[in-house]
């Protein structure tokens, strides 16, 4: 089962970039996107069908034009699930499950702290993503949240964590947050076959940043502790240029 994960900073303008062809050629079982930037009757669905995915779900903002998150899939879910229950997050659209027969698999964006007041509501939603994602495990413990977290973990996870140990995306308070999210039950899947540096998910736009490698990690597959055994090979894809981001790949083993 492949699951590759996308923060495709609008999902119309990366369609325009080919990103149905790459799509194609990558062939997930399940692609998970964050920032759609669009409501569902905005998008080509038919052209999305043609690829090979005739089962897709979207959960936009209420606020046009911004955050929202959706789920392709080759395969019917038996359940889909959309959002946490809670309003604030909900209402940006930033949460959306489907629940399969092995496995469940969420898409995820958490906000980025861009400002003060955003990254007040970034720690609000971090501390209350960690406890509805424990009460959900008790009951769906086999899950994978694939998404931007928009949190780099470690130094090796940004290409100048000097420079930006006061920026939001690697503050402390947000590092130590993943690695709790971490401790309390879930494997990076990246880092669980790959502990090399230069390996990111994100560039910014200026100064040539892409071209020379200087980005952030702040994009996970991260796979609930029940599904260890599965886990069969996970990568980052940074030939994929729809967007700022990349995406990045886990694949897991049902057999």
């Amino acid at each position: 089962m492949k699951i590759i994960s996308y923060n495709v900073n609008g999902i119309r303008a990366a369609m325009k970039k080919g990103l149905l062809e790459w799509l194609q050629q990558a062939d997930p079982d399940v692609l998970l996107i964050q920032e759609t930037k669009a409501m569902r009757d905005q998008v080509d669905l038919q052209a999305i069908d043609d690829a090979g995915y005739p089962h897709h779900y979207w959960y936009s903002a209420q606020k046009k034009g911004y955050s929202g998150v959706a789920v392709l899939s080759k395969h019917e879910p038996h359940h889909v699930e959309y959002g946490t229950g809670i309003d604030y997050m909900d209402n940006e659209g930033r949460n959306l499950r489907l629940d399969f027969e092995d496995f469940s698999v969420m898409s995820m964006y958490l906000p980025s702290g861009t400002n003060i007041a955003r990254l007040e509501h970034k720690l609000q939603y971090m501390a209350d993503f960690q406890e509805y994602i424990d009460h959900l495990k008790r009951d769906t413990p086999k899950l994978v949240i694939g998404g931007d977290y928009n949190i780099c973990h470690e130094a090796i996870d940004i290409h100048d964590p000097v420079r930006n140990k006061n920026v939001s995306g690697f503050l402390p308070v947000e590092r130590e947050w993943i690695g709790n999210f971490i401790d309390s039950g879930f494997i990076d899947s990246f880092r669980h076959f790959n502990k090399e540096p230069h390996n990111y998910t994100w560039w910014s736009y200026r100064a040539n940043a892409r071209a020379n490698n200087k980005g952030w990690r702040i994009d996970y597959n991260m796979v609930a502790q029940p599904l260890q055994e599965n886990l069969k090979r996970a990568v980052i894809l940074p030939e994929a240029h729809h967007s700022d981001h990349c995406p990045h790949l886990v694949e897991l083993n049902f057999d």
